[in-house]
């Protein structure tokens, strides 16, 4: 099986479109992103499988969703907000209080207070400890700042690998890479079949924000010295600058793999998906495969329903990252 194509006949040309799908981890499930849809399946403490389809909001599957640049900030959006709610979402399942509702704001609590604790510890944290070096050179303080901002992360990672529940959520999360890798590689969507494959993939989250981190790295740089107070201003309005130029690089990298300069870059992102992924048992993975083959169901159900493009033409490939 091939990633996701839909074939439209127009005056005899076929006009392709190709998807390349794209998850995340959650509370014993894993979600699966499409292009009109998104699929959790969760596994119940007795053993049952809940799957849940639903479609995409406008903003994750418009025009602004496919433009360069923009792409990322919506990218970001999607993970912190979609993320949010699925993963309250699958808590609930696993708990089996599935009937319980996520009320609008406790989702923009969880979210606005999750995004200030990651601009705090990644970027402000940093920055005033460099700070007490008194360094004078732009791209040395950029410098020293980031690789502190790396040993944070990474620490973070570390400390997040101890934790039981946490250790379970990894382990769906390699069950979803290497559900999408073989998908992608065309073997059959069973546990025997997909056992075998990596628990990594290049376009995991923790590879977008290892790019963040470095590219960052390069933006600070630009901006310049300045007082405490702006710097500060700036690591915060400068977050979607960031994502932007991450995702774009993670997308680029995605599709020359073969380019031995590109699998330097994206090589560090790859081992560090080492601490975010752990080999998942058979069952993780079942799960996984429940989540991608509905995805994949859905989209090809709506895409066959959909109307004949007027133009001849080839559409662009397209990728969703997985978390």
């Amino acid at each position: 099986m091939l990633p996701s194509r839909s074939h439209l006949f127009n005056k005899g040309v076929v006009v392709v479109k190709k998807f390349y799908f794209g998850g995340q981890a959650v509370v014993e499930g894993v979600m699966m992103r499409g292009r009109e849809t998104v699929v959790t399946a969760v596994r119940r403490p007795n053993g049952e499988m809940v799957i849940d389809t639903q479609p995409l909001p406008r903003l994750y599957t418009g025009r602004m969703r496919k433009a360069p640049l923009i792409r990322g900030v919506i990218v970001l959006i999607e993970a912190l907000v979609l993320g949010i709610k699925t993963l309250l979402h699958s808590a609930n399942i696993s708990l089996e209080e599935e009937d319980e509702e996520i009320s609008g704001w406790l989702l923009w609590l969880i979210l606005a207070g999750s995004l200030a604790f990651a601009v705090a510890l990644f970027f402000i944290v940093p920055l005033f400890l460099t700070s007490l070096l008194n360094l004078e050179s732009s791209p040395l303080f950029s410098l020293i700042a980031g690789l502190i901002r790396v040993a944070i992360f990474i620490t973070y990672l570390k400390l997040m690998t101890l934790v039981p529940d946490i250790k379970r959520v990894f382990a769906y999360h390699g069950a979803e890479h290497k559900a999408v890798n073989a998908y992608e590689n065309g073997v059959p969507m069973e546990i025997e079949a997909v056992r075998g494959y990596s628990k990594t993939h290049v376009r995991c989250g923790t590879s977008f924000m290892f790019m963040v981190l470095i590219i960052s790295i390069f933006v600070f740089a630009l901006i310049g010295l300045h007082t405490t107070w702006l710097m500060v201003l700036s690591r915060i309005v400068l977050i979607p600058v960031i994502a932007a130029l991450s995702y774009e690089a993670i997308y680029f990298s995605s599709r020359h793999t073969d380019n031995s300069l590109v699998r330097a870059i994206i090589t560090p992102g790859l081992w560090l998906q080492s601490l975010t992924t752990r080999e998942p048992d058979d069952s993780q993975i079942e799960v996984a495969l429940a989540a991608l083959k509905k995805v994949v169901e859905a989209e090809e159900t709506e895409q066959s329903e959909g109307t004949e493009q007027p133009e001849d033409i080839q559409q662009p490939e397209e990728a969703q990252p997985s978390f």
